[in-house]
C-alpha cells in the first residue's frame, strides 16, 4: 500500500481544560469553549477522555459536545461496560481504547490487546457496527497491532510517550531508537490496512519528525497545548501547532 499524501489531521485534547475547572469547581473554564476555539485555530478534530473516575471530563462535558461539536469527537474511554454503554448512547465519530489504572496521573502505555484479544474483538463489535470509529491505543510493537487488526479496529494510536520522554530528557540515542521504532511500526500498519494515528506527549520540539512520517494520517495533542495556552493563549498555542505539523508533513 502507497502512503497517503493527504493533509495530516489534528485531533486536540481538551482534558485538562476541564481539570482546571474541577481543581475549584463551577463551570469555568468550559471544555466545550475551548473546543469551539480549537476549531477556528485549525483543529480537526476534539478528543475528551471519559475516565471512570471522572477527574477532568464529565458527562455533562460528553453530552455538551455531542450537542454543539462541528468537529468530530473522538471519546477515550477504558474497555469498561459503563463505557460502552456511554458511547453507545452518545454515538461519537470515533471511539478510541486506552488502558486506565486510577492511580495514574496519565496514561502511562498502550492498551494490552495480544493477551485479551478475545474480549476486546466482542467489546468493539457494537461500537463498529453502532457507525464508531474504533482505535486502539498502543505500544509501537508488532503483536500488539497485528491483535488490534484481527480484532476488527479500523485505527490504531502509537503512543509516543517513550520518545518523547527521551527526546525531553536529552537521550538522543533512545530518541532516535524510539522513532525508528515508530517509523516501522507506522509503516506495517498500513500495510496491514490499518489508519495510523499517534500522540502522548508531543510538543512543538518533538513533533516534527512524528508529523513527517507518511503513514501517520492525526496527531492527538492535549496537555503540552493547554499548558501553552497559559502564556500564548489557546488559539495561538494550537495555530503554532498547525504550522509545524505542515511544515513537516510538507
Amino acid at each position: 500500500m502507497t502512503p497517503t499524501s493527504e493533509r495530516l489531521r489534528l485531533g486536540v485534547n481538551i482534558d485538562h481544560v476541564a481539570t482546571v475547572r474541577n481543581a475549584r469547581g463551577g463551570a469555568v473554564p468550559d471544555p466545550v469553549r475551548a473546543a469551539d476555539m480549537a476549531e477556528k485555530a485549525g483543529a480537526d478534530g476534539i478528543t475528551a477522555h471519559l475516565r471512570e473516575d471522572r477527574r477532568h471530563i464529565s458527562d455533562a462535558d460528553i453530552q455538551a459536545l455531542m450537542d454543539t461539536l462541528s468537529l468530530p469527537l473522538n471519546l477515550e474511554m477504558a474497555a469498561t461496560e459503563e463505557m460502552q454503554a456511554i458511547a453507545l448512547r452518545h454515538v461519537p465519530h470515533a471511539v478510541c481504547l486506552v488502558p486506565e489504572r486510577r492511580e495514574e496521573r496519565t496514561t502511562e502505555g498502550g492498551l494490552e490487546v495480544a493477551r485479551d484479544e478475545n474480549r476486546l474483538a466482542h467489546f468493539i463489535a457494537p461500537l463498529r457496527d453502532a457507525g464508531c470509529r474504533v482505535s486502539i491505543f498502543i505500544a509501537a510493537d508488532r503483536p500488539q497491532i497485528e491483535a488490534a487488526h484481527r480484532i476488527g479496529a479500523a485505527v490504531i494510536e502509537l503512543h509516543t510517550g517513550a520518545y518523547c520522554d527521551a527526546w525531553a530528557e536529552e537521550r538522543w540515542d533512545d530518541r532516535d531508537s524510539e522513532l525508528a521504532r515508530l517509523t516501522d511500526m507506522a509503516a506495517y500498519a498500513h500495510e496491514l490496512g490499518l489508519e495510523v494515528h499517534a500522540g502522548h506527549g508531543l510538543t512543538y520540539d518533538s513533533v516534527g519528525p512524528i508529523a513527517a512520517l507518511p503513514q501517520v494520517r492525526e496527531l492527538n495533542i492535549g496537555h503540552f497545548l493547554i499548558g501553552e495556552a497559559i502564556f500564548r493563549g489557546l488559539d495561538a498555542s494550537i495555530a503554532e501547532m498547525r504550522r509545524l505539523m505542515d511544515v513537516a508533513r510538507g
